[in-house]
């Protein structure tokens, strides 16, 4: 099992240094992060199984859109008022959000109970596949608090260049 306390405390050691390593990145380097990136992202992912740590799922609370609501219903073969009423509310942002965490859909063993129709956010989660990454350096730093696979690929980006 992996050992979160530890995770956060190794992110919030690395930090200084992740923001120094973004920021010290050449024009030409950003050309190839997302190559590298996206390598070291597929590599991590084959050896991090997210079943045995779900973090995200405990504890970050994705924006919901208006689809997302749409798919849940659907999924849960109720109107999407009452997916609204029953598990969201609307936080300072203004946007929907799960009422309570751990989102009311992972189940015990880690799974989600509407996997196909997962919210957007979370179908995207940790983001480190996406194009253009260096935009979202700063989102990919404090995710590296919450998801250990994160925490990995950012030691394996700063070895890589």
């Amino acid at each position: 099992m992996i050992d979160l306390k530890l995770l956060k405390e190794k992110a919030e050691k690395a930090s200084a240094g992740n923001k120094k390593f973004f920021k010290s990145l050449k024009k030409n380097q950003l050309r190839d992060l997302d190559d590298t990136i996206h390598y070291i992202h597929e590599e991590v992912f084959e050896e991090i199984d997210c079943l045995e740590c779900a973090n995200c799922c405990r504890s970050l609370g994705p924006r919901i859109t208006d689809r997302d609501i749409e798919k849940i219903a659907e999924s849960l073969r109720i109107k999407p008022h009452e997916v609204v009423n029953r598990y969201l509310r609307i936080d300072e942002d203004k946007d929907y959000v799960f009422k309570t965490m751990p989102c009311p859909f992972l189940m015990d063993d880690n799974y989600c109970s509407i996997y196909e129709n997962r919210p957007k956010a979370c179908r995207e989660y940790p983001h480190t596949d996406r194009k253009k990454f260096f935009q979202i350096s700063a989102l990919t730093i404090k995710n590296s608090y919450t998801c250990p696979a994160v925490f990995e690929i950012l030691e394996r980006l700063k070895k890589e260049l």
